[in-house]
């Protein structure tokens, strides 16, 4: 199709295009050849700009209705933009909005990256003979997917007119909605495929690069794959046996009489999926229905049997038969056909298999694992108790059986196998049998049994055995085991007895059970309601042997509600005991207060700084210690009999093989319970770690826990998945994991509002000078690297760039800066700050650079404003005086280095929290916000976030808005992904876009 438009680019490379802006617009395709060519033009009915910032635009004939409704074509200003370059756009106004013309082609979008991702790609040649990629094949969901889009379609979406040829009439004609869909299609797949990684595996740029190929020599190969995608029919494989009726049990003639196999061809039609024949009712045309079918029927059924004989050779027959009606199948064939890999790949092609209905042909495994013999479980909602699953000691309650520890080494449990043919289950004796018979088609308890001899020959070799309780309770918990030998298929597992009984108690963590925990004596606090769920749920978990990891939001008491744990576990002896609590040096004041004041007269002491022993551990009170001492003090620490440990701010223990995590597992207790806001900040084998701690062994191993777990959620969250892997893990964290949000309805309604400002400023001259000459050199310098010097040249090159949007003074290490003037964020602040201070509020101003921090201080104190800062270096007292002052409302301006201060802290003084630079995980910007926002807090808090406009932090800011919506998933990694960027990638990023908007 001829272009409509000018050839000229209208497209600013180094401006951001606003999709808001432009989704107000109309916007339609404008196909090319070869498809990639294609572009998305947008325009405005009313003549106007269509962006209306003084991009240039070209002209576009549109067709528009006039004055007396009549349509006819009119110029427009447009902008035209090549479809690699609109796709972004797109789906974001496609999440922004649901109408109007670009978000229509925002979900064709959707629709053409959706079938990328299933690998319909088909390779081809263009009308002029280009090489070009187009989506296919379609099955009948996406043909009515397609459909039902494009009759969707708005007219401003098709509004271009077609050529006109000289002896058509003047009225315009537009392009039919399916048809300009389907261009659309094509491009999207002709743009996706083309990388330099394509261009490397392809072994040449057919097929892979940009630039266009002329292959006229490959029409005829060409051709072939698009007849055989294209083809109006699917085919499917009728098995029947003959003379299965007729053959009995007790049948003379023996074994050689058992009925053999034949394979018959059904054709059905694509468009009609009711439409379907025998194919040779469809040769011999006896059928009415046959002509229902097209003059193609034949040709496409040909091309699509070529396609599946390719895929299973016993098909070859029908290719050279007159009539390809019918095939005969060998037990091995039959016995191939059952198995996955042959299903799929005739599927692939287009062919299914039916069989008869008459036959049970599934073979069902399942386990089962439970105790030798069912003993019943006591309630866990008395008083007290670790005493395991039989009732808790001490508490007069008569056991009938007492049952084990799950954590018990000596308690495993039986895990035995079953089997089933349909709703028959199997003795070990049958399926020895069924197995020895070696064929597909066997006789069982007077019925014909249709299995895969290589799936009874499976279930055969596997044995009941013995299995750890913990991994018998997370293989009940979730509910299924991965496939074994080569099998896909999930195998169900089943609990028994007590197992069981613990699978439903655990089922639903915050169901507080038939005996929920009375208020503790001693504690002077009225718990909420969700504390009060928390703490019956932290008792049934530690009572039962097992520890767990409590992740409510900062600021919704994780610390109330774990010394109101401490006080009822207290009140038992056999769970008494002193209660160590590790936590990062900046919450020792925090912990020793809230103890105080929430359990007055509970001892408590700290084991920290020089002159620490643990002479005299109080029997039922707490020890606080830092992460830095008990990793100095693990041994001494590790004789102590503790009822409780206790890790706060559990990410300090992320990293497993830290020094850290490893001293931290060398302290025994009865219970263990971590507190943390962000269980995973950057992986999933962080919260392997947290969990494998607070219950070791529950995950399994690390490896393990990644290939069947981890792995799995993070291909499928970036493939798109249908979520079943993450559903399977929560199905097996829930138990151990309560996690709990400030949104979340009913758990903090009496929080004031929290209102986020993403604040856009400019870079001064000296700033922009500084930013593109470390961009140059950064890149020219990494240009020539790899491994690990890139990756540390990346994180360099990354750091600095950070450091220049900040203030020219950070990234120059300058002793005595002129500090006015040379920063827009800093010119920023004081413009907020002016406006903070004069309301009479205060403020948290965050900083990962405790350089920055600095220069901001003295920026402050040069203009008299009453400011104070915490790093990682301040003492420990110092921090509480620090807390205190803001606090009382002495001090209202607080700088505070983001990593030392971003947890645990109550800073509810502040209305305003600033966040100075970008940290690259949301979660540990979240939890700096946390400090202000959080129980406590009366007054709305306004959170302002700036950015500097065009640079590194502009594209950071769009990449963890989109981090923070699939946290909940599974959350990148951070600046490490960035170092793996290609040059390219890592060039656009840290491009400097100096007409920004």
């Amino acid at each position: 199709m001829a272009s409509p438009v000018a050839p000229t680019s209208s497209r600013s490379p180094s401006r951001p295009l606003s999709p808001a802006r432009l989704a107000d617009c109309a916007a339609v395709f404008l196909p090319a050849d070869p498809p990639r060519a294609g572009r998305v033009a947008f325009w405005r009915p009313d003549g106007e700009p269509p962006t209306g910032d003084g991009r240039p635009s070209q002209e576009l004939t549109v067709v528009l209705p006039d004055a007396t409704g009549r349509t006819r074509p009119r110029t427009v200003p447009a902008l035209v933009l090549p479809v690699a370059d609109a796709l972004p756009v797109l789906t974001r106004i496609r999440a922004a909005c649901r109408e109007g013309a670009p978000a229509f082609w925002g979900a064709a979008t959707l629709l053409a990256l959706h079938l990328a991702a299933r690998g319909r790609l088909l390779p081809g040649l263009s009308p002029r003979d280009h090489d070009a990629w187009r989506s296919g094949p379609l099955d009948p969901a996406d043909l009515d997917r397609l459909r039902d889009l494009a009759a969707a379609m708005p007219p401003y979406a098709h509004a271009v007119p077609l050529p006109r040829e000289a002896s058509e009439a003047e009225e315009p004609r537009l392009p039919a909605p399916e048809r300009l869909l389907r261009a659309f299609l094509d491009a999207v797949a002709d743009v996706l495929p083309r990388t330099p990684a394509a261009e490397l595996a392809a072994g040449g740029p057919a097929f892979a690069a940009d630039a266009p190929r002329h292959l006229p020599e490959q029409r005829a190969w060409a051709d072939d794959v698009a007849a055989g995608h294209d083809a109006g029919v699917r085919l499917s494989l009728r098995v029947e046996v003959p003379g299965l009726a007729g053959t009995g049990a007790e049948d003379p003639r023996g074994p050689s009489s058992v009925p053999r196999f034949r394979a018959v061809l059904q054709v059905h039609d694509l468009a009609d999926p009711s439409l379907v024949l025998d194919a040779a009712e469809l040769w011999s045309g006896a059928s009415p229905a046959a002509a229902d079918f097209g003059p193609r029927a034949r040709s496409d059924t040909l091309l699509t049997l070529r396609r599946a004989a390719a895929a299973w050779e016993p098909l070859t027959p029908l290719l050279s038969a007159a009539v390809p009606d019918s095939v005969e199948l060998a037990d091995e064939e039959i016995a191939e056909l059952l198995g996955a890999p042959v299903t799929r790949a005739l599927r692939a092609a287009g062919l299914t298999v039916h069989w008869p209905r008459d036959l049970v042909r599934t073979l069902t495994t399942r386990a089962v694992v439970g105790p030798e013999e069912t003993e019943e479980i006591e309630g866990t909602g008395e008083a007290g108790g670790t005493g395991g699953l039989g009732g808790a000691p001490g508490t007069g309650r008569p056991t009938a059986s007492r049952a084990p520890s799950p954590l018990s080494a000596d308690a495993l449990l039986s895990f035995s196998w079953r089997f089933a043919v349909g709703d028959q289950e199997l003795s070990r004796e049958e399926l020895d049998r069924v197995a020895e018979a070696g064929r597909p088609l066997v006789r069982l308890r007077d019925r014909w049994v249709l299995v895969d001899p290589a799936a009874i020959r499976r279930a055969r070799d596997r044995r009941d055995r013995k299995i750890a309780p913990l991994d018998a309770l997370g293989a009940v918990l979730v509910g299924a085991l991965p496939g074994e030998d080569g099998d896909d298929s999930p195998v169900e597992v089943r609990a028994t007895g007590w197992l069981e009984e613990l699978r439903r108690r655990l089922a639903d963590p915050e169901h507080p059970g038939p005996d929920p925990v009375p208020r503790p004596p001693g504690l002077a606090a009225d718990l909420r309601d969700y504390q009060l769920r928390g703490l019956n749920w932290m008792h049934r978990m530690t009572s039962l042997g097992m520890g767990c990891c409590l992740a409510d939001d900062m600021g919704l008491g994780k610390t109330v509600t774990l010394i109101a744990l401490h006080l009822h576990r207290r009140s038992d002896p056999a769970s008494a005991g002193p209660t160590l609590v590790v936590c990062p040096a900046s919450l020792l004041g925090n912990w020793q207060r809230e103890i105080e004041r929430f359990a007055p007269g509970t001892p408590v002491r700290r084991h920290h700084g020089a002159g620490r022993d643990l002479a005299e551990v109080p029997a039922d009170g707490f020890v606080l210690t830092t992460y830095g001492t008990m990793r100095l003090d693990a041994a001494e620490l590790a004789r102590v009999d503790w009822g409780l440990v206790v890790a706060d701010e559990a990410q300090h223990v992320k990293n497993p093989f830290s020094s850290t995590a490893r001293q931290l597992r060398t302290i025994p207790a009865r219970a263990r319970v971590a507190l943390t806001g962000t269980p995973v900040e950057n992986n999933l084998s962080e919260l392997w770690a947290v969990l494998d701690w607070a219950t070791p062994g529950l995950l399994g191993r690390l490896g393990t826990f990644r290939r069947l777990h981890a792995d799995a959620v993070e291909r499928d969250a970036g493939a798109g998945g249908d979520g079943a892997a993450a559903e399977r893990l929560a199905r097996l964290v829930r138990p151990f994991l309560l996690r709990r949000r400030k949104s979340d309805p009913g758990i903090a309604p009496e929080l004031p509002p929290k209102t986020e400002t993403d604040h856009a400023v400019a870079l001064t001259v000296e700033q922009a000078g500084l930013y593109e000459a470390v961009v140059r050199e950064g890149l020219a310098e990494i240009a020539g690297t790899d491994g690990l010097a890139r990756r540390g040249r990346v994180v360099g090159l990354l750091t600095a760039l950070k450091q220049i949007c900040n203030h020219p003074a950070q990234y120059l290490k300058e002793e005595n800066p002129r500090l006015p003037g040379r920063s827009g964020k800093l010119e920023l602040l004081d413009e907020l700050l002016d406006t903070i201070l004069a309301e009479g509020a205060s403020v948290l101003v965050f900083t990962q650079y405790v350089r920055m921090a600095g220069l901001l201080e003295c920026h402050l104190a040069d203009r008299g404003v009453r400011a104070q800062c915490l790093h990682g270096g301040t003492p420990v007292r110092r921090r509480e005086e620090m807390v205190d002052r803001f606090q009382s409302g002495e001090v209202p301006v607080f700088l505070l280095s983001l990593k030392a201060a971003g947890t645990g802290l109550n800073l509810t003084r502040a209305e305003h929290v600033v966040h100075f630079d970008r940290w690259w995980n949301p979660a540990v910007e979240a939890q700096a916000t946390d400090r202000a926002y959080r129980i406590g807090q009366d007054r709305p808090v306004q959170v302002h976030r700036l950015i500097a406009e065009g640079t590194i932090e502009d594209r950071i800011a769009g990449m963890l808005a989109r981090k923070r919506a699939l946290a909940d998933a599974v959350l990148g990694s951070g600046e490490a992904a960035l170092t793996e960027l290609t040059d390219a990638e890592l060039a656009d990023l840290v491009e400097l876009r100096r007409d920004a908007r």
